[in-house]
């Protein structure tokens, strides 16, 4: 094989009238390029077995240019963009409260069994999948290209998860802002959004013991009012941040100062992106790395706090009765799955500017190990502060220990209002917060965006066709989360975040990934590409968890969460009235339909047997890059060919 001068491959095959060659993982050789210019295998391909008829004497067909897929500057770029992607808020807020609800130390059992079992096989799954395909989450299924629709449905997997996961980033950067104050807006009860029921300090020991005189908590309430009084930090989030109305039908006003924290944060991740994987690869090295040096810092100040030492054993301490609830392992599969951010098609993009022949199978573990030592060790930061608010407090730890929203913009503030010096820990931990959703947002538009323009490769050569796109794409996502800074906003919020990216939708996803790779293009085949690119077989568990163990894993809990559904509620008073939960099920089944509404649109177009049509539709599509690469193999199978003047020679090319 011979590159010419351009930036276009020529591959020259020496063959007698029934020489053969033999495609890497026994598949029979390169055709001439379709029509679309794509290559596509000779009939019998990926059989491994028989010869393949000798291509008719062409002539050389014209030189059509290719644009060589951009890569990272260095791997390091990659691996920090991964970590900045699947390291996120769900490491800080969610697996601590899991950790502590679920036994404790002995929830790390099925966590870590279900890492080796389903996430790291997917992990490193989709990242292979990328970096062998040099595309974006839609033509990396190529590969099998009647199931195309996991590359559509992974599309609206991301744009809804852009969509609505940047709220939590504008909340943040809101608290981020109010925490430049001498005394911080939500630890008084002096403010216009305060109530009458407001009270800084409850004193239900007090109350019980019958030490108050008069009866009265700061003069102005009984122990017997008690029971309705509201601290202010709450008050601050749902009186001022959210501005709360008392139904999803309720849209009321807009509140303008979260519209304005909304498009600071949209142009931040747009000037993040804009350049591509150039600029991405460097501003991560600040984004993914700063939050731990935080991290550490508010645990030297943790374990420090009175009452610390009693949240941290709270938190690991193993409560071996759980081991045995299904709830248990359900919690942890689904963590999992989200903590790794699987089947959103953003580690196939990152991949997919990878160098061909990188080590991904290694990057996968190392990748895979961070991410959940990360969300170990935020538990002990977490746990830490909780401890001491529950000591301040006089109560038990489980009374102040949330997860999710509540844990970010209820439990932690109000600890850091007991500190000294309180702004300077709410200003590190909001700032955190800021950079762990940063990262992880700009890095699911990019995904997005690179998803979109690989479906129009070298038909544009407009200059500034990466920089429209990616501000049509923040554009769009804008317009829909102005229905989240309305008063009802918190409710379409969780609408969101509890249908449109949640653990059903990614775990559908993750079940096709491994059966299509496994059994319709075949996992020994898909595992010699991988040996093809990293220069050695993974081990055989990889593919055992790809053909039985993950898909079962991922249906097992996928049906446990049908069998178990409950209608969303909010702060579990609010039901959701049932065209909320309509709009729900419609964000869910959007992406869930496209792969077998996609699988039936290709049968029926298609023409022929259905033999015909699955073996015509299953063949993969090969790109320039693999003739490229697979080229020692081409020579040297035909390096005993006979001499020049019985040989014929074609040239076939290849455009992606």
């Amino acid at each position: 094989m011979e590159k010419s001068a351009s930036s276009c491959s020529l591959v020259l095959l020496e063959e007698t009238k029934k020489t053969s060659f033999l495609h890497p993982n026994g598949a029979c050789g390169y055709p001439p390029a379709a029509s679309n210019g794509s290559l596509v295998p000779l009939t019998g391909a990926g059989t491994g077995s028989g010869a393949c008829a000798g291509p008719e004497k062409k002539a050389p067909p014209a030189v059509v240019p290719y644009q060589e897929r951009e890569t990272w500057t260095r791997q390091m770029d990659f691996m920090m963009s991964c970590v900045g992607f699947a390291v996120g808020l769900g490491n800080v807020w969610r697996f601590p409260y899991l950790c502590y609800k679920n036994g404790g130390g002995v929830f790390l059992i099925p966590y870590m069994l279900i890492v080796f079992v389903g996430g790291i096989p997917v992990f490193f799954l989709e990242i292979a999948l990328g970096q062998f395909m040099k595309a974006g989450s839609i033509n990396v299924w190529n590969i099998a290209p009647l199931f195309k629709g996991l590359g559509y449905a992974s599309m609206v997997i991301v744009f809804f998860s852009n969509t609505y996961y940047i709220m939590v980033l504008a909340w943040a950067f809101y608290y981020l802002i109010k925490s430049f104050n001498s005394t911080l807006p939500w630890s008084t009860c002096d403010n216009e959004w305060n109530t009458p029921n407001c009270i800084e300090i409850f004193r239900h020991q007090d109350c019980i013991n019958g030490s108050l005189a008069n009866d009265t908590i700061n003069g102005n309430m009984t122990c017997a009012e008690l029971a309705n009084a509201r601290s202010p930090i709450i008050e601050f989030w749902e009186n001022k941040v959210l501005n709360i109305s008392s139904g999803l039908g309720e849209t009321g006003e807009f509140n303008w100062e979260m519209m304005l924290c909304l498009i600071a944060v949209w142009v931040m991740v747009y000037f993040c992106v804009w350049k591509g994987v150039k600029s991405t690869g460097k501003i991560v090295y600040f984004t993914a790395t700063f939050p731990y040096v935080v991290l550490i810092i508010l645990l030297v100040r943790g374990v420090t706090l009175p009452g610390a030492y009693d949240g941290i054993m709270f938190y690991i301490k193993p409560d071996w009765s759980k081991l045995w609830e299904a709830q248990v392992w359900i919690d942890a599969g689904t963590q999992i799955f989200f903590s790794y951010a699987i089947g959103l098609g953003a580690l196939t993009a990152l991949g997919s500017y990878n160098r061909f022949n990188n080590d991904c199978y290694k990057d996968a573990f190392v990748l895979a190990m961070i991410n959940s030592g990360t969300s170990f060790f935020a538990g002990f930061v977490v746990f830490s502060i909780l401890g001491f608010m529950a000591n301040e407090q006089g109560v038990h730890i489980s009374q102040v220990a949330e997860s999710g929203p509540g844990l970010a913009f209820i439990a932690y503030p109000k600890a850091v209002t007991l500190m000294p010096v309180a702004p300077l820990w709410a200003a590190l931990f909001f700032f955190m917060l800021l950079l762990l959703g940063l990262d992880s947002q700009f890095v699911g538009v990019e995904g997005f965006v690179t998803g979109i323009l690989d479906l129009f490769p070298g038909k544009s050569q407009f200059r500034y066709k990466r920089e429209i796109s990616v501000a049509v794409c923040c554009l769009l996502c804008f317009i829909i989360d102005l229905s989240m800074v309305t008063q009802a906003g918190m409710y379409v919020f969780q609408l969101f975040d509890y249908y449109s990216a949640s653990g059903m939708s990614l775990l559908w996803q993750a079940f096709w990934e491994c059966i299509v790779v496994a059994w319709v293009y075949g996992a020994d085949r898909f595992m010699d590409d991988v040996a093809l690119m990293i220069g050695y077989r993974p081990f055989p568990w990889i593919k055992w968890c790809w053909s039985f163990i993950t898909p079962a894993v991922c249906m097992g809990i996928f049906i446990f969460h049908l069998v178990n559904y409950k209608p969303l509620t909010y702060n579990n008073t609010y039901v959701y009235p049932w065209w909320g939960e309509v709009i729900g099920w419609c964000l869910a089944l959007s992406s869930m339909l496209c792969i077998p509404v996609s699988i039936l649109y290709k049968l029926v177009s298609a023409k022929g047997t259905f033999k015909e049509r699955w073996a015509h539709l299953t063949t993969p599509v090969w790109g320039h890059h693999h003739l490229e690469y697979m080229a020692p193999d081409l020579r040297a199978l035909t390096a005993n060919a006979p001499g020049p003047e019985e040989n014929k020679v074609v040239i076939f090319e290849s455009v992606m």
